[in-house]
């Protein structure tokens, strides 16, 4: 009798163990990165800073809903002061973009220098699927800022909004990338 109880504890302790971690495991896999890689080269792209401009990429969130955590992209600015932007993310309905998902403005600003930008983006709770056109847009005209931003070729492109038009450029895309947690 008293081997058949330690005996059926030993296989509840295994069953447990195996239970954990799988568990662990599952909520490793609860967060990806989205667009594309991180990259620190001689690819760059600079774009003026003007009011109202926008540039950014195109990303697939998946086919279930997942909330957005960080925005993370490379650029080196050369200007004295900080260049401020805005975070948008649209849905994406081919060359045009559809509905902003930012419903209250997430400010950004790109420092003196070359490195890595990250913009925390969870505390807006902003939940998304399918295709997702995520950019960033300048919040004032500063003559003669030029930053340059990391990118990658033949990579899906880049998409630029000025005066009042989408253009998709083809070759280019920014290495734009967001960390997300899927849902459900």
């Amino acid at each position: 009798m008293i081997r058949k109880l330690t005996a059926l504890k030993f296989t509840m302790l295994i069953t447990a163990f195996i239970l954990f971690s799988a568990t662990a495991v599952h909520a490793q896999d609860k967060t990806k990165i989205i667009g594309n890689k991180p990259r620190q080269g001689s690819s760059n792209s600079s774009s003026s800073v003007i009011k109202g401009h926008q540039f950014g990429i195109k990303m697939n969130a998946g086919r279930k809903p997942v909330e957005l955590l960080k925005l993370d992209f490379g650029v080196q600015s050369n200007d004295r002061d900080n260049l401020k932007f805005k975070v948008n993310v649209y849905e994406f309905n081919g060359i045009l973009s559809g509905e902003n998902f930012v419903k209250q403005d997430i400010v950004g600003v790109i420092p003196k220098g070359k490195g890595r930008v990250s913009v925390d983006l969870e505390p807006y709770h902003i939940q998304v699927k399918k295709d997702i056109l995520v950019t960033i847009e300048w919040l004032e005209t500063v003559s003669g800022a030029e930053p340059s931003f990391a990118i990658g070729l033949f990579n899906g492109g880049s998409y630029q909004y000025e005066e009042g038009k989408w253009k998709r450029i083809p070759v280019a895309g920014f290495d734009f990338n967001i960390l997300v947690r899927k849902l459900n």
